[in-house]
């Protein structure tokens, strides 16, 4: 095991404290307060009225309160909306990015490292996350393109590269898989929708591991496409692996159907990510085509997908 250590410069720090806290933040976002304090942190976003995402992030219980680990690009409209929410509560709402830093502990091979700071609730190969003091050290370029590559190949989407805010619901990014929703909570912002969606089965689109036939993957935002037909758009990309939300359906179909796949111009294969709980949906085209997928395997039925 080589321990590697990453400073992002791309994640803001909000601490919500006082005696409110808990509560507070529970009644709005996606993970259950409860757990995240029995197990020191969790995964969760908060949603609009209509359940899209508006921001995910790590939120971690600390002594005082909570810290949310949550991208910069989404910082002034969380700031905004915590504010709104809060009304009579007893809290404090506070940009503490320049006072603390995100420190990312990680295996560039994905193996789960021990240790002080809290594991990465989304998957256990992302290693463990610290917030000490003051400014982060100088960044180690390489470091944090070894851990983006390992995320891209464990399949974990990133917002803001794999999916747009305010465009996306929590299923198509696979936030009930990845433990960011907690479908026995009470009600939050956008609780109905995300709940409706996942008694119905009606998530069409999933994250998928995106790989080139040969060579490397075009730039992101390269259509992913089969026959002319889009099926997504490639998110993040290391070298030849990278991440997509797609539409599974379209996707199965032109697997069954034995039609090249493209990003942009590059054939790629597709395959689900291993700890994906959804499966590929029955192909309507000929059965031989499920052979396309990686390792051979034939795509499975999935009522959610």
């Amino acid at each position: 095991m080589a321990l590697l250590l990453a400073y992002p410069d791309d994640r803001a720090l909000v601490a919500v404290t006082g005696p409110d806290a808990g509560g507070f933040l529970d009644n709005l976002v996606t993970v259950d307060i409860d757990d995240v304090v029995r197990g020191g942190a969790g995964f969760g976003a908060l949603l609009t009225p209509q359940g899209k995402i508006i921001a995910d992030f790590v939120v971690v219980a600390e002594a005082d309160g909570f810290l949310l680990d949550l991208p910069a690009a989404t910082r002034a409209d969380m700031l905004k909306r915590l504010a709104l929410y809060k009304l009579r509560a007893k809290v404090t709402i506070a940009d503490v990015s320049t006072s603390r830093h995100v420190e990312i502990a990680f295996d560039a091979d994905g193996t789960p490292v021990a240790g002080d700071g809290v594991a990465d609730p989304r998957h256990a190969g992302l290693g463990r996350r610290r917030y000490p003091a003051g400014d982060a050290p100088a960044g180690d370029g390489a470091a944090l393109a070894a851990f983006e590559a390992l995320r891209i190949r464990l399949g974990v989407p990133e917002g803001g590269r794999d999916f747009v805010y305010g465009d996306a619901f929590p299923h198509e990014t696979a936030m009930d898989q990845l433990a960011g929703v907690d479908f026995a909570k009470g009600c939050y912002v956008g609780q109905e929708v995300v709940s409706r969606m996942q008694h119905r089965g009606t998530a069409r689109k999933r994250p998928v591991r995106i790989s080139a036939a040969a060579g490397e993957l075009p730039a992101p935002g390269a259509p992913i496409t089969a026959g002319g037909r889009g099926l997504g758009t490639l998110g993040s990309a290391a070298g030849g692996d990278g991440v997509a939300i797609l539409r599974l359906d379209r996707a199965s179909a032109a697997l069954g159907g034995g039609e090249t796949i493209l990003a942009g111009e590059t054939p790629v294969t597709l395959a689900l990510p291993g700890w994906a709980g959804y499966g590929w949906p029955e192909p309507t085209g000929a059965a031989e085509g499920a052979a396309e997928l990686a390792g051979g395997a034939a795509p499975e039925a999935a009522g959610e997908a």
